[in-house]
């Protein structure tokens, strides 16, 4: 039988506008190495460090929930500029998160 994954939970934020910073620093960063890069790059990392920093402050430790609730809230921002869209934004905050625990998140380990 299949084992569920098991959820991934972030250690509880001491300061999560630091946390909200360096996230937007990596992730603008990889929206500008990943394809090309545009000044919309900066928006999107802005905004999805805003829901992050939210989320964290209202007491959110699930890696999971946090991507669902970037891929909600970045519904409403426009994309039209650029060749991302909320799923492969908050692919890449997950991906970097785990990075930064050390997790592998290449290969389903």
């Amino acid at each position: 039988m299949t084992q569920p994954i098991p959820p991934i939970t972030l250690p509880p934020t001491e300061n999560p506008q630091l946390e909200g910073e360096w996230l937007q620093q990596h992730l603008r960063l990889w929206l500008d190495t990943e394809f090309i890069p545009e000044a919309v790059n900066q928006k999107i990392a802005q905004r999805a460090a805003q829901i992050f920093v939210r989320q964290r402050m209202e007491g959110e430790n699930d890696l999971g929930s946090l991507v669902i609730a970037i891929i909600t809230e970045m519904k409403a921002f426009d994309f039209s500029k650029s060749f991302y869209g909320e799923f492969a934004i908050a692919n890449a905050v997950s991906d970097l998160l785990l990075d930064s625990l050390g997790i592998d998140s290449c290969c389903g380990q």
